[in-house]
């Protein structure tokens, strides 16, 4: 049952039905959902895909929670274990940012990573920023870019403070602030002994200061996308008074399908957020409200830095060795060579002094003469035919994934490990026995 002040503060909300709410609760019912990595797995690929999720045609439910750890499709990108409700993310974008080519997209609160993974699949022709400010938790959002493969995606691990002097850079910025998390008590029933109404009252403090320094850095005429897993006005519509109340932020509505029972909130300002409660549709509690940054004549000066370009040497060598780098440029991060498009450089050389975790796609680094790949590379989303390859059978793959001695036939030398035809990662194969190459950080830890 939600606390008794939260639902105090709760029952003027419109279309609210406590009673229902609570006895969603004490059900003990879970709703399961994925959405399919759009660049791994195609729509003719055959995948266990159940109910759709009305808001993102590549998401479904699913009838019954498999054990994902056990699933090398998982490990490969295929998919994202996700909340179905924040997938909804991705119809405010088809209507409101119509147009993606060369956009530069900001996800401010970035992990775990599920909604980077959604902006990234929609902004594939453009260049996203996804920022995580907690080091650990920064750490899990690179695992998760890296195995969705995707290569326009930067990972920072920053303060939103430190954004603030990239001003007017931005065309789109989602905050999906931190908050009292009461929208997933139900994912989460211990969560509920941890809220509170100062709890929520240093949320909403908290979320007005993110924003705050924030919003200097997206354009005039950018989309914000505000979204929250909390049922908290505080923490929901006062933000939204919040942001009008800033002068340059208009509200900006959706057309969502009555169907979908999301049910539209409004203030007084005219902001329209929209809120969804598991007793009327199939997901978590979860808010979410878009604005635009009013539009104005500016002139965004931003001083580029340099960026450490790998050697010629190791240009050619991997450039013959695997010709589909050869759009691409190589840029040095220690011991490491990294590949990166024309527009992924051309960000990082005008995000200064922030804190690079990833980048691009490792591409590996060079002892003498000897090439050795790294994992980003065997994860990359865009096929590499130049090193030969070995399908493991779901048992085999498992035994990869858990970095254990497996047994394999093939060509001698670096092969890629595949899953119906997905990578995994790397081994080498010698004349008496097979080096596993899986990060040991990743690796499954249960038999």
């Amino acid at each position: 049952m939600l606390p008794q002040a939260l639902q105090a503060r709760l029952a003027s909300l419109p279309q609210l039905d406590l009673a229902a709410l609570n006895a969603l609760h004490a059900s003990g019912e879970q709703v399961t959902s994925i959405r399919r990595n759009l660049f791994k797995l195609p729509d003719a690929y055959s995948f266990p895909f159940d109910t759709p999720v009305p808001w993102c045609a590549h998401a479904a439910y699913l009838h019954e929670r498999p054990f994902f750890t056990f699933d090398p499709l998982l490990h490969a990108g295929a998919y994202y274990v996700q909340d179905a409700s924040s997938m909804c993310i991705w119809t405010a974008l088809t209507q409101v940012v119509k147009e993606t080519k060369g956009l530069k997209v900001l996800d401010l609160c970035a992990a775990p990573g599920g909604k980077t993974t959604l902006l990234a699949d929609y902004f594939h022709d453009g260049v996203l920023v996804a920022n995580e400010v907690i080091r650990s938790r920064a750490a899990i959002l690179v695992e998760n870019i890296t195995k969705w493969g995707a290569e326009h995606v930067i990972v920072t691990n920053n303060d939103p403070a430190d954004f603030t002097s990239l001003h007017n850079y931005f065309d789109v910025m989602l905050v999906d602030a931190p908050c009292s998390g009461s929208g997933l008590f139900r994912k989460d029933p211990d969560a509920v002994n941890e809220w509170s109404p100062e709890h929520v009252q240093l949320c909403s403090q908290r979320q007005q200061r993110i924003l705050a320094d924030a919003l200097p850095a997206l354009k005039p005429g950018g989309t914000l996308l505000y979204a929250t897993c909390s049922y908290s006005p505080e923490e929901d519509e006062d933000i939204m008074d919040w942001l009008m109340a800033q002068g340059d932020m208009v509200s900006v509505p959706l057309d969502l399908p009555a169907t979908w029972n999301i049910v539209t909130t409004q203030t007084d300002t005219g902001a329209t957020g929209y809120r969804f409660y598991p007793h009327l549709l199939k997901g978590e509690g979860f808010f979410m409200s878009v604005f635009q940054k009013a539009d104005a004549s500016y002139h965004a000066t931003h001083r580029p830095q340099q960026v450490q370009q790998a050697s010629k040497q190791e240009q050619q060598l991997w450039k013959q060795a695997i010709p589909e780098l050869e759009a691409h440029h190589l840029i040095r991060s220690g011991d490491i060579c990294k590949a990166v498009s024309d527009p992924v450089l051309d960000t990082l050389s005008q995000l200064g002094k922030l804190y690079i975790r990833k980048a691009g796609i490792a591409v590996g680094q060079l002892k003498g003469k000897d090439l050795i790949p790294d994992h980003e590379l065997a994860l990359w989303n865009r096929a590499i035919h130049s090193f030969p390859a070995v399908e493991l059978d779901e048992a085999t793959a498992l035994e990869y994934l858990r970095r254990k001695d497996i047994s394999l036939q093939g060509t001698k030398g670096w092969n890629l490990m595949r899953y119906r035809g997905l990578s995994l990662g790397w081994a080498k194969l010698l004349p008496n026995r097979v080096n596993n190459y899986y990060p040991q950080g990743y690796r499954i830890l249960k038999d």
